[in-house]
């Protein structure tokens, strides 16, 4: 990282960002482009490892290009706030905010493993218990992503002038 003095460090702080966010995207090879699209995710951690899961329809490129080489990247962020600050007549302006990025290998879930990942899917979105109805089951895929490589980042200028955007 270039920029060792935005690192986040901390095991629990890289997952503490990871919680602030709502989407994840993903990237996959396809065909040496990097294929990416953004998802909604939930995250466990076992055995000191983050594991993410994701959901979707039956049928899409991203299972076929999984089929073919099942090694992504990811990245989620979140904390974002815009910095201006005006010196006489002149504006600069930074971005606050916390990231992380990682890879690992995903695979798709068989139908057994479903309901355990969707639950954990849930859980990331709703506090309280949110039960989903099981009929969608057999509707839906289901990732899971162990990630392998993980770093954090963060920015924060810690201005007394900021905007807030997003």
């Amino acid at each position: 990282m270039r920029r060792s003095d935005r690192e986040v460090k901390e095991f629990k702080d890289i997952v503490a960002i990871m919680e602030k966010c709502d989407v994840c995207r993903i990237a996959l090879n396809d065909n040496g482009y990097p294929y990416i699209l953004p998802l909604n995710f939930g995250m466990c951690i076992r055995e000191d490892k983050i594991e993410l899961y994701f959901h979707g329809a039956m049928d899409g490129t991203k299972y076929d290009l999984i089929e073919k080489d099942n090694r992504a990247s990811f990245e989620m962020d979140c904390e974002h706030n815009l910095v201006t600050e005006i010196k006489g007549d002149s504006c600069s302006c930074t971005m606050e905010y916390e990231s992380v990025i990682g890879q690992g290998h995903i695979e798709i879930l068989s139908d057994d493993e479903k309901y355990d990942a969707l639950c954990i899917l849930m859980k990331h979105y709703h506090q309280e218990e949110c039960l989903f109805d099981k009929a969608v089951m057999p509707r839906t895929k289901v990732l899971k992503l162990v990630v392998e490589k993980v770093t954090g980042k963060r920015r924060m200028k810690n201005s007394g002038r900021r905007q807030v955007n997003g």
